[in-house]
């Protein structure tokens, strides 16, 4: 199956970095759901939860972010935030 190459990175440095499954986002006019294979993309994100499922079939990630953006191509995930708090599934992040 493939798998998406995902960076979060916030002002303070990178908050989780690896593969995944499945990234979903709030972007500014409605969430988006990425998986392997999206047509390049960068929007813009408002506050609310991004997910990633990682590739490993782990639990589910999430944290919560107050605006920034995201940034799709070839199959690398770039999400570049203003501020992020954990939730609790993602306490263990990389």
């Amino acid at each position: 199956m493939a798998q998406l190459e995902v960076d979060l990175v916030a002002a303070d440095g990178k908050v989780w970095s690896g593969t995944a499954r499945q990234v979903s986002a709030p972007a500014a006019d409605g969430d988006i759901g990425i998986l392997a294979g999206h047509t390049p993309i960068l929007s813009v994100l408002r506050a609310g939860p991004v997910r990633v499922v990682p590739a490993d079939g782990g639990a589910p990630l999430q944290w919560h972010v107050d605006g920034g953006f995201l940034s799709v191509d070839a199959d690398q995930v770039t999400v570049v935030v203003d501020a992020v708090t954990e939730g609790s599934a993602a306490a263990a992040a990389h």
